[in-house]
């Protein structure tokens, strides 16, 4: 017989009430993926678990399988990032990495890799002084955990390499959304040099995707930065609320 119960480790991505003491927990689980869990009680000022399940808080956590929602029935804390996070900026950055994932990812999906990513992501947005410039990096590699990264060796169009311009002399690339990658100067090149990625920009990008000790970049270039948002942006169908937020705290 299967058991009804299970423990493991889980970041709080949000959280929203349920009748008047009890409140619906979103947890990205390393086991099972993206599960919605409630907690009852735990809106009562004598809970226990209350502060435990704070937000971004990497946890131990208990579940014992209800009729339609899974009941959390004991909390440990892993780590929690809060004095860290309690800058507006961190926060906002923060809140964005969670409401990514949660928009990307379908419950009762393990995705082990994603889940080091994000704890690993909001540890370093914790410790960061300019945590805004981290986007593009946690968005590029959460686009290539879930094979939706764009190719980048080679022109999605004709297959040719980025070679240099004989009026600039540098490498140049376009970026195609629709297509899934980027494009060479014989077939983009007519869009004009406001939409160009330079050969910086095309090393930068390469850069940012790429796993940590294989050359990875931890920051943007204007242009990448601008891409990396408008490729979440096409696979979402629209922007994340709290990307908004990132932009109005580190303008």
């Amino acid at each position: 017989m299967t058991s009804r119960s299970s423990t493991t480790d889980a970041i709080v991505l949000r959280a929203r009430p349920l009748g008047e003491a009890d409140r619906v927990y979103t947890l990205l689980t390393r086991e099972r993926g993206k599960v919605d869990a409630v907690a009852k009680g735990v809106r009562r000022p004598r809970s226990a678990m209350g502060g435990r399940l704070e937000p971004l808080a990497e946890i131990r956590v208990a579940l014992h399988k209800g009729r339609s929602l899974d009941v959390i029935t004991e909390v440990r804390t892993i780590a929690s990032y809060w004095n860290g996070l309690v800058r507006p900026d961190a926060l906002a950055t923060a809140s964005l990495f969670a409401e990514t994932i949660d928009l990307f990812c379908e419950p009762e999906l393990a995705l082990p890799e994603i889940y080091a990513l994000l704890a690993g992501a909001i540890g370093a947005v914790a410790a960061s002084g300019s945590p805004a410039g981290l986007v593009p990096r946690f968005q590029l590699r959460l686009l290539n955990a879930l094979g939706l990264a764009p190719a980048d060796d080679a022109c999605v169009r004709c297959g040719a390499g980025f070679t240099p311009s004989t009026s600039s002399g540098q490498a140049r690339a376009w970026l195609d959304l629709e297509a899934g990658g980027l494009g060479c100067e014989r077939c983009y090149g007519a869009r004009g040099d406001a939409h160009a990625f330079d050969a910086a920009d095309v090393a930068n990008f390469r850069a940012l995707g790429a796993e940590r000790g294989s050359g990875a970049a931890l920051l943007a270039t204007l242009r990448v930065a601008r891409a990396a948002d408008d490729i979440v942006t096409w696979h979402l169908g629209r922007r994340p609320k709290a990307r908004a937020l990132v932009y109005e705290f580190s303008s």
